[in-house]
């Protein structure tokens, strides 16, 4: 375990106090997590994304969850959370969001780039592999703007908030180490290029980082146990092992036996509590991790004391 914390590795412990992080695509999935954990932490946590009470224009997936709803569960968990409604495909939204943050907090911290979006896109099963040719291309390029074009026009807006004192970090969170997407052809060409681009992207704007003393650091989950998981084998957080069982009924799905070591969103967000908290992150620049990777290293555990790792899973 890593003896660079700065205050232990108790997620409670408030080693985040005082920090300012903004989570692009805080609403459900990895991104409620992240900033569930960095409030955890004690952390002030900007949430970003589409989804909101205000205004019009939700996500792609028409589902019922908020960034104010992530917002107060910051705030719950011990830290300060704020939502600010963002499109991050719109470069003025991102730049008034910058503006914000300036004016309100001056710099910050750690940028998380958790932008997604595309999950309905990718399709289930029965649509991977689909050769580019009979993929339908406005689905395609759609799955490359949401998943890529977001983080770069992030980036470009709230990475100068970042490099005005030493010691920041930016997470580029995608799915798959570098080391695993190099061997492995992921789903279609279209998530295979966002996926391998984004742990790119943190090795190339590591690059750009490191001389302003700042880290870029790529993390993936593993098989994560998202609102929309859970919806799909019909469980909850609560009752999410019972997905494995073998004859489900009522034409509910049964996992594959990899689902025992899925994870959920918390354990990836502990991963970027623990880097934020590490007084010597920077050993981490431009490389490409996993949650578990992260807590092996770091000793935390998922919500339920567990350190599942889907990666090395049978």
């Amino acid at each position: 375990m890593s003896r660079s914390l700065d205050h232990g590795t108790d997620e409670s412990s408030g080693a985040l106090r005082g920090r300012v992080a903004v989570v692009a695509g805080a609403t459900r999935g990895a991104g409620r997590g992240i900033a569930a954990a960095l409030g955890e932490a004690g952390a002030t946590v900007i949430c970003t994304g589409r989804s909101s009470v205000t205004g019009t224009g939700g996500s792609d997936y028409d589902r019922p969850e908020t960034i104010e709803e992530t917002a107060e569960l910051v705030t719950r968990l011990g830290g300060s959370g704020i939502a600010v409604r963002t499109d991050h495909l719109d470069p003025e939204q991102v730049h008034r969001l910058a503006a914000l943050v300036r004016r309100d907090h001056g710099t910050i911290d750690v940028l998380v780039n958790n932008v997604w979006g595309a999950e309905r896109l990718k399709g289930g099963p029965a649509d991977w592999n689909t050769p580019i040719w009979n993929h339908r291309l406005d689905d395609g390029l759609r799955i490359v703007r949401l998943g890529l074009e977001t983080h770069l026009i992030t980036s470009h807006h709230l990475l100068p908030l970042l490099i005005e004192r030493p010691g920041g970090l930016l997470v580029e969170v995608t799915d798959g180490t570098a080391a695993y997407n190099a061997e492995r052809y992921r789903i279609s060409v279209f998530y295979d290029l966002v996926k391998s681009s984004v742990n790119r992207l943190a090795f190339s704007q590591g690059h750009e980082l490191a001389p302003y003393g700042a880290t870029a650091v790529a993390l993936t989950p593993g098989w994560l146990r998202s609102e929309m998981m859970l919806d799909n084998y019909g469980v909850t957080e609560a009752n999410w092992r019972d997905a494995l069982a073998p004859d489900r009924g009522e034409g509910r799905p049964t996992a594959p036996a990899a689902f025992a070591s899925s994870e959920s969103p918390r354990y990836v967000g502990r991963a970027v509590a623990a880097l934020a908290a590490d007084t010597e992150r920077a050993r981490w620049n431009q490389r490409s991790v996993s949650s578990a990777q992260l807590a092996r290293e770091y000793g935390f555990t998922d919500v339920d004391g567990a350190r599942p790792d889907v990666w090395d899973a049978p």
